[in-house]
């Protein structure tokens, strides 16, 4: 109880180095902030069914049911994995190479808003570590200087130094308690955010695959009887068609 309120003491106008103290709070008050709003992101928002979602993406596909899919994925438009898979249910219609590039792109715009203001705790960690350092050597220089006074026997020069050490180490203290607790809680949002990423990768790769097998059993190619005359050729690859007459390429559809 002495040192909780040895501690309170230590944030008083009259103590030394309280505006490290205060500036160490500062920092834990911000750490705070972001720690909130990202564990809400990262955990309420994002929900704990995304594989029940994912499965319910991909029944409405097989149904041909595109509009019903694309309408779940804008009522769960907090989940990453919706953002992700609404964009290439959108260009369901399109190619498979249009599909493919709609959800890579989708991926790079949705990852960095799953990791943005969790690396500001590793640095708060370390910004509060110095700065109760800096309060310490602070506080001991001062306490120092009290000492070195004329006029004070060595008795009280004794106890003025051990008082002043003992106050100079609150700041260390504080801004340990807060670089650990920053520092914890940032590798658990790490974590977090790399399970979500992980899924992103797992579930929308499952999602462009289906789509793109759709897009190659649903896609019509049409081509006249007129240039499947004799010394015509086709070259079919994955995403084009080309015919060929006298070894020359006379028309390319791309799929």
């Amino acid at each position: 109880m002495e040192f909780v309120t040895k501690l309170i003491h230590a944030f008083s106008l009259k103590a030394d180095a309280f505006l490290f103290m205060w500036a160490i709070m500062t920092t834990g008050v911000f750490a705070l902030a972001i720690v909130i709003e990202r564990f809400i992101y990262l955990t309420v928002r994002q929900g704990t069914s995304t594989e029940l979602f994912v499965k319910n993406i991909l029944s409405f596909i097989e149904k041909e049911d595109i509009p019903s899919a694309i309408v779940l994925c804008k009522k769960a438009k907090n989940m990453a994995i919706a953002g992700v898979l609404k964009a290439g249910l959108e260009d369901a219609g399109a190619g498979a190479e249009r599909i493919k590039n709609t959800i890579d792109e989708a991926m790079l715009k949705m990852i960095p808003r799953l990791e943005q203001r969790t690396g500001y705790l590793a640095v708060i960690g370390n910004v509060a570590t110095l700065l109760g350092l800096l309060g310490t050597v602070y506080g001991l220089i001062m306490s120092f200087a009290a000492v070195g006074k004329p006029g004070i026997d060595a008795a009280q020069k004794s106890e003025l130094l051990a008082s002043g050490i003992a106050t100079a180490m609150n700041s260390t203290f504080l801004g340990l308690s807060v670089a650990i607790t920053a520092i914890m809680v940032y590798s658990f949002l790490r974590a977090k955010t790399q399970r979500i990423v992980d899924e992103l990768d797992e579930y929308s790769l499952r999602v462009m695959n289906t789509l793109v097998e759709r897009s190659y059993k649903t896609h019509k190619y049409h081509i006249s009887a007129a240039q499947l005359k004799e010394g015509v050729g086709l070259h079919i690859t994955h995403n084009n068609i080309k015919i060929f007459t006298d070894n020359k390429m006379i028309k390319e559809i791309n799929i």
